[in-house]
């Protein structure tokens, strides 16, 4: 199957098209990206962090995140803001849930992108489908007869710009739930992590 006949057959609706697809792309590979670094730096964090606050080095439990992304290590930090390690819990989880409302913004910033594509591309679709019929109806008029031969690049455009249209929404759609789903886990998880982590470092 020749693609690129595939896409010009398909029309200037396809043009958009492949403009959202990229985008989606884009997004993915972003997205992917955030997530590795996510799971991969608060893992690291939970882990080695208490066992460095069990063995009494604060310090370097603190000094633990330096490379990390700054909207993840935001949190962590917070759990030492206090010099007293006894100062109220409530207080330091309430600015942890802040730090980690700032990084769920970092984690969403291109959800609006994706929910947009998902909705719209199905009907860059369909307008392809109408734009299709409609020169299947100037190649009747044109020609004067009314052939399969006559009407098959206008169904074709609108077949093709439809099917596409549907393959751009899903992935959109797939990977938007998908992002959604594993982010709101692993924040949850580095939540529960820190809050841990407080309760481990009273009495330093």
């Amino acid at each position: 199957m020749d693609i690129l006949k595939l896409f010009n057959d398909g029309g200037f609706v396809m043009y958009p098209l492949l403009l959202c697809s990229i985008l989606v792309w884009a997004i993915f590979i972003d997205k992917l990206k955030k997530l590795l670094a996510l799971k991969n730096q608060t893992t690291l964090i939970i882990n080695q962090g208490k066992n460095l606050i069990l063995d009494n080095k604060i310090h370097e439990a603190k000094g633990l995140c330096h490379n990390m992304d700054f909207w993840i290590k935001a949190p962590y930090l917070e759990i030492f803001s206090d010099e007293n390690h006894d100062a109220n819990k409530e207080k330091k989880e309430s600015r942890i849930s802040r730090k980690l409302e700032s990084m769920k913004l970092e984690l969403t910033r291109a959800n609006w992108l994706l929910a947009t594509i998902a909705a719209v591309a199905p009907f860059l679709g369909l307008l392809g489908t109408v734009t299709g019929i409609i020169r299947s109806f100037e190649s009747i008029a044109h020609s004067g007869k009314s052939g399969f031969s006559v009407i098959a690049p206008g169904l074709a455009e609108a077949l093709i710009t439809t099917a596409f249209g549907i393959i751009v929404a899903i992935m959109s759609l797939i990977i938007f739930n998908y992002f959604q789903m594993r982010f709101k886990n692993l924040t949850i998880i580095y939540k529960i992590g820190l809050e841990d982590l407080i309760d481990e470092l009273k009495g330093f």
